[in-house]
């Protein structure tokens, strides 16, 4: 049978979600690892995204196949049971066959936290970007709004991206303040490697003043990674969201941006 799970982790101390050969820690070897264990079995995990070294993930969705029954509460009591403390499986269920985390995808959503105020964080540590310089958030989306669409994304993904085309449809971008957090959430039908992090670097140095609004799209325009911006940290950015088909009947888990600033 084919499993789901939803997912949720603290980026902060994995070197991202892929397992490497090194055998560093990665998110990917200690849900393999837990749910292993569970199925009494090797287990190999489906990812509908892989996030880079220090990110979060709020909303991770992966499947796997394997011969074990359990019941869904097995599974997420079983792989929570062995997960570390920054792992926890929030949900399972039996999928079809034809279910593919990442290829049925339909849309993901990232969202990116910074928090803009003269002191560092301390209890958000790794959990958000901090910037000191004051953000005009309004000036943020607006100027967003010109990468909305289906376009070109090369100035916005790192040269060592290995996607075969750098187009991708950007469906929404949003950046509003909450008192001293300014949030940008996007929404789109795919991402290009590092590609969320470096429009919050031109994000945030237009909404620092560094730069005219103009810029992302001159940017976007440009076509070339040279001519953009710096690549924002990753310690504030989650991903959010996984869009799939009703027919499939995925949990979708309301989160509200509030609670990180609790």
């Amino acid at each position: 049978m084919r499993i789901a799970l939803g997912l949720e982790y603290n980026g902060s101390h994995f070197h991202g979600w892929q397992t490497q050969k090194s055998g560093v820690r990665t998110v990917q070897l200690a849900v393999e690892q837990a749910l292993s264990s569970v199925a009494d079995h090797e287990v190999q995990i489906y990812a509908a995204g892989r996030t880079d070294t220090g990110v979060h993930a709020d909303a991770q969705v992966v499947h796997f196949d394997t011969h074990a029954c359990r019941p869904s509460h097995g599974w997420i009591m079983g792989a929570n049971i062995k997960l570390p403390a920054d792992v926890s499986v929030l949900w399972a269920k039996e999928v079809p066959r034809e279910f593919h985390a990442r290829f049925s995808a339909r849309g993901r959503t990232y969202r990116y936290f910074i928090l803009n105020r003269m002191s560092r964080p301390a209890i958000l540590s790794r959990r958000v970007t901090w910037i000191h310089r004051p953000l005009d958030a309004g000036l943020m989306h607006q100027a967003g709004q010109v990468l909305r669409g289906r376009h070109d994304f090369t100035s916005y993904r790192t040269v060592h991206c290995q996607a075969k085309s750098p187009v991708r449809n950007l469906h929404s971008l949003t950046v509003s303040r909450h008192g001293d957090f300014v949030i940008m959430e996007v929404h789109a039908d795919g991402f290009l490697h590092h590609m969320v992090r470096n429009i919050a670097g031109v994000l945030i140095a237009i909404g620092s003043g560094e730069r005219d609004p103009d810029w992302a799209g001159e940017v976007l325009m440009h076509r070339d990674r040279r001519l953009g911006g710096m690549t924002a940290a990753a310690d504030g950015l989650y991903f959010h969201r996984v869009d799939y088909d009703a027919q499939y009947e995925i949990p979708v888990i309301a989160r509200d941006a509030g609670l990180l600033m609790v």
